[in-house]
């Protein structure tokens, strides 16, 4: 957006937007942390009961970033349907690890962490590969949410970069330190509801104004290249995005805690609804920039289609609107990064390689120190601006895809060897990080993925490893 342009919304109003929705965050935190046994356990899994109303909530509003609603519609605008498809396809992450996340919840009852498995599974090298990989894909997802926060309230709003950035992770940071996993999921659920509600309200509105056959001829006369859905260049940022969130999904503990936050028979069902649910997002708003497209919408900045529609639909009203969508997306996704990073490194760094004689209210108060600590980290990471924060997660792809085969092998194969696990991680990434420097970022994940499954493939079947999978309950 340009420095003189005009933003959205009137600061003073923004402003009272921040205040209502912080205070109702932080009190909500409080209160829900209250309700806990406050031992290390609860405050990290929120007692391990959670129902399929909320896991499902929490799932689709955890996956739900501010890319999402912006960067969807800017797909939809740029290459029409295959944008549009391409990015809802990520939500294949979390239905492909529904069957996974039952099979973890069965054999890891008592598990805490995505560490705990790969420890148990592959031993203490393999885990310190996946730890590396999980800290460079953390570290960077964060860091995107963090600029983004800065960036899009600066652009919806006129707040400055810097104090946007703060007011988003200091209320995150808040609610999480003192509620825990129950703050996090019982928030994630009132966050899913206004995202999709309000995103609803723009798109009939959008729908009513200029109806699809419409908007469908109009393309067909105008942009007949972004209906093709033989584009060869679609389809492959199809696959990277499928297996960048499979990457993203079956390594990163956001998930993993969710598995074993959750009822074991909600599991399934929730990662499936879940799923579906966050398909529905991109599809949405991708579809309102097809209507954009579709009216050839004055744009001074294309990542800005989604609330130059809704302006145009709703007028301040419809500011506000995105305004509410976006501070939501923003904290439901740096929460649920806060607390399952802080718990990955409570349970895996501190108890078991550092303080293993740690007592329990030790170990929850460490849990809260990691939040504090990946807070100041984010912020002091992200006080700079990049150039572009796409490539930042399409970098973090070219690793988390390796992590698919290893992880999906070692649940169910006892032969998947711990050195071809190692190997295909490293190799997977490396292959993935040369992909993206020599050809595309987006075909990233795709080179890492398929050299991450052939290596553990024949690596496994060329010399096989009888794991007893009873072990995966031992020292959790």
């Amino acid at each position: 957006m340009p420095a003189d342009a005009a933003p959205f919304l009137a600061p003073g109003i923004a402003w009272a937007l921040v205040v209502l929705f912080s205070v109702l965050w932080i009190a909500l935190g409080i209160v829900w942390g209250r309700r806990g046994k406050g031992d290390a356990d609860d405050y990290m899994l929120a007692g391990r009961n959670i129902g399929l109303a909320l896991s499902t909530a929490t799932l689709m509003a955890s996956w739900v970033t501010g890319n999402t609603t912006l960067l969807a519609p800017e797909f939809g605008y740029r290459t029409g349907l295959w944008g549009m498809f391409s990015y809802a396809l990520a939500g294949l992450g979390l239905i492909l690890f529904a069957p996974l996340a039952v099979r973890i919840k069965q054999l890891m009852p008592h598990g805490r962490t995505s560490g705990d498995f790969i420890r148990l599974r592959y031993g203490r090298l393999a885990w310190w590969v996946f730890m590396v990989i999980t800290a460079v894909y953390t570290l960077g997802f964060l860091m995107t949410q963090a600029m983004g926060a800065g960036l899009l309230l600066q652009a919806l709003s006129g707040f400055d970069y810097h104090v946007g950035m703060v007011v988003v992770i200091g209320v995150s940071t808040v609610y999480t330190l003192f509620g825990g996993m129950r703050a996090v999921i019982g928030t994630d659920f009132i966050q899913s509801l206004l995202i999709m509600v309000l995103l609803a309200v723009v798109a009939v509105l959008a729908f009513r104004q200029f109806p699809m056959p419409e908007v469908h001829a109009r393309l067909i006369s105008t942009h007949p290249d972004r209906l093709d859905l033989l584009l060869p260049a679609g389809l492959l940022i199809a696959w990277n995005s499928a297996l960048f969130s499979m990457g993203e999904v079956f390594h990163n503990n956001i998930w993993w805690s969710r598995v074993f936050a959750s009822r074991r028979s909600v599991v399934m069902t929730s990662f499936v609804l879940g799923g579906l649910a966050w398909m529905s997002i991109p599809l949405v708003t991708g579809s309102i920039g097809l209507v954009a497209l579709a009216r050839d919408l004055p744009l001074e900045q294309v990542n800005m289609v989604f609330p130059v529609m809704a302006a145009d639909l709703l007028g301040a009203g419809g500011a506000a609107l995105v305004f509410v969508v976006v501070f939501a997306s923003l904290t439901s996704t740096l929460d649920s990064l806060l607390a399952s990073t802080a718990d990955l490194l409570a349970e895996d760094v501190y108890f078991r390689l550092l303080r293993p004689q740690a007592s329990d209210a030790q170990l929850k108060q460490a849990a809260r120190q990691m939040v504090v600590g990946l807070s100041v980290l984010t912020l002091a990471l992200s006080w700079p601006r990049l150039d572009s924060l796409a490539s930042v997660l399409f970098f973090t792809g070219a690793l988390v895809a390796s992590t698919v085969w290893p992880v999906a092998c070692g649940l169910y194969w006892s032969s998947a060897n711990r050195w071809a696990a190692i190997v295909a991680m490293a190799a997977g990434s490396a292959v993935g990080l040369s992909a993206y420097v020599l050809i595309a970022p987006y075909c990233a994940a795709v080179f890492s993925a398929a050299v991450s499954a052939v290596v553990m493939v024949v690596g496994s079947r060329w010399q096989p490893e009888g794991f007893d999978f009873n072990r995966l309950q031992e020292g959790v």
